[in-house]
């Protein structure tokens, strides 16, 4: 693409002209006006410290890479160093600045020449005169960040969730990001660009030292609450917009173009309540709503059979769908509710699993769940729990679980006693029901781990309860509350240490993670599957419901044929 030399000098007096071309050299669509925002804000810093949050997915790092290359072509002189949480993302953004340099064509005299540096992660520019700091330079966190002094320092994305998941991460990453202020100028800009990863972030702190910060969240504030913790943080875009009209704009897309309605829809459901709050409105001061996010109203209550179940099941919270019968333990306003519906396709279960979260004798249970799986659905059968640590009996009464409910494989929690329950109960277990068993060790805080792994999978209503579990789960309530599976969910915050017991809930969060790689398929499309393959496997002359033997009598249908009527029905007119 040529460019005339008027749009060239334009571009290099207008940063928000310069990612256009950017953006059209590299066979992007057209910058959003969100994305002219924040082109216009880096172009026109409030402050020399400064924060841009912006939803996932915006191209804050794109835009910000080109900016760090417009810098340079404005002043060869200056030198930028990009930080991010690992060095394979800083090197990331390093590439893609030399790629902006070499693509575009009235950007050639910044290639490094032969006498220069030319590495992947450090570079010069071709006008840049000697200096023992580099034109660009990228580094990791947890990397060598002294050794070099910038003009610029881009911070991308150093907080995530592996590095400040607990309060020891975030006092860690506290003090790691306070050696920018050794690394840049006199006059210079440290620039953070990220998403907060929990109510505490360094985002938040950042604020306390200074730094200024403006966000743009993917929806308009949906209350005027919410726009009230925004301030004037929020983008002028977006505030103007909302402030003169917020019945027109409550809620809605703030970059259509990007994300519309119903993928933010989809986002919002696999991100979960808080997760959609922090890494796309940028709302770091959570509601209860948040703060305790599983919700029973998310479930199906269900009488669920031991061999089989309906392949698609229809969710509502409809009033009249509200169980009654069932005491509810929840907080103020969930209620338990049956399916609005159920296709008449049943179908055997595709498999089982048992999880286990071990304990020894004392307060804490050695707990357990037991979850089927079926086209794209999750079928809780039973949870529950002892507190009789390694006893013989527990380990018997494990095994004899599986047997009854034709587990096909065990979930250890391995980390406590250090895998020695599991050759404890492999022997028990290989006498009663032979069955696989397979250890998993968690490293991430258990609070954040359980609401990551179950909200996307209640908010998408996949999780179906075996109404005699709710039934038996109350008994424990009334006796000790704190052991109750329903307690336990509803109770359940993202604060270390939020329940005195979370067994039960733990060990159906391993049930459902082991579930995971499989949730994704797609119902609609896994009940043709089943009713093609179980057509074919009917119609086989061989083995088929129509195969006759020596005396030409007809193979009676087998129980779990005679199930299925509706579709037995449907073959005899085939």
């Amino acid at each position: 693409m040529e460019w005339t030399e008027e749009q060239i000098a334009k571009s290099k007096e207008d940063f928000r002209v310069f990612i256009y071309m950017v953006w059209k050299m590299i066979s992007l669509p057209d910058p959003t006006p969100i994305q002219y925002d924040i082109a216009h804000t880096l172009q026109n810093l409030p402050n020399d410290r400064f924060i841009i949050e912006g939803f996932r997915g915006v191209a804050k790092s794109f835009i910000t890479c080109a900016y760090a290359v417009w810098t340079l072509w404005r002043d060869p002189q200056k030198k930028v160093e990009i930080v991010s949480a690992s060095k394979d993302r800083a090197d990331a953004n390093a590439i893609f600045i030399k790629r902006i340099i070499y693509t575009l064509p009235f950007l050639a005299h910044l290639k490094a020449r032969p006498d220069q540096r030319d590495q992947q992660n450090l570079f010069d520019v071709g006008p840049a005169v000697p200096d023992i700091s580099p034109s660009i330079k990228s580094v990791g966190i947890s990397g060598q960040l002294t050794g070099s002094r910038a003009d610029l320092l881009i911070a991308d994305d150093v907080e995530v969730a592996n590095n400040s998941g607990t309060q020891t991460q975030r006092d860690k990453l506290n003090e790691a990001v306070k050696e920018f202020d050794a690394i840049i100028k006199p006059k210079g800009q440290i620039v953070y660009l990220g998403t907060p990863q929990n109510e505490m972030s360094l985002y938040n702190e950042l604020q306390q030292r200074g730094y200024k910060c403006r966000i743009w969240t993917v929806l308009y504030p949906e209350s005027l609450s919410e726009r009230e913790f925004y301030g004037d943080r929020l983008a002028k875009i977006i505030a103007d917009k909302y402030d003169n009209n917020p019945d027109l704009y409550a809620g809605k897309p703030t970059d259509p173009r990007r994300f519309d309605e119903e993928e933010i829809y989809k986002r919002r459901l696999s991100y979960g309540k808080a997760g959609f709050a922090l890494q796309f409105m940028l709302n770091t001061n959570l509601s209860d709503q948040e703060k305790y996010p599983l919700k029973v109203q998310d479930l199906m209550i269900a009488n669920l059979s031991l061999d089989e179940a309906n392949l698609k099941w229809y969710w509502s919270n409809d009033r009249q769908l509200r169980i009654n019968d069932l005491p509810c333990v929840a907080l103020k306003g969930d209620y338990f509710y049956e399916p609005q519906g159920r296709s008449n396709e049943v179908f055997e279960y595709t498999g089982t699993v048992m999880a286990v979260d071990p304990s020894g004798r004392g307060k804490d249970e050695t707990s357990y769940a037991v979850v089927k799986y079926l086209n794209g659905y999750l079928f809780v059968l039973e949870v529950g729990g002892t507190r009789e640590g390694y006893s013989d009996s527990t380990l018997r009464q494990l095994a004899n679980k599986a047997k009854i409910y034709g587990v096909n494989e065990i979930v250890v929690e391995g980390n406590f006693g250090d895998g020695m329950f599991s050759q404890l109960f492999k022997p028990v277990l290989n006498d009663i029901h032979p069955c696989s068993v397979t250890e998993v060790k968690n490293y991430a805080q258990k609070e954040a781990r359980i609401i990551d792994t179950l909200e996307p999978v209640m908010m998408r209503h996949k999780l179906i309860i075996h109404k005699q579990v709710i039934i038996d789960d109350y008994q424990v309530y009334e006796n000790t509350p704190a052991y109750s599976l329903i307690y336990q969910m509803t109770r359940l915050s993202r604060d270390r240490g939020a329940l005195a017991h979370d067994d039960r809930l733990d060990a159906l969060c391993m049930a459902v993670a082991y579930w995971l790689a499989v949730m994704d398929r797609d119902e609609e499309i896994g009940m043709q599957e089943q009713i093609e393959a179980k057509l074919e496997q009917w119609l086989d002359p061989d083995k088929g419901i129509f195969y006759r033997d020596e005396t030409n009598q007809m193979r009676p249908m087998g129980r779990s044929e005679a199930k299925r009527i509706s579709t037995y029905n449907m073959l005899k007119n085939y």
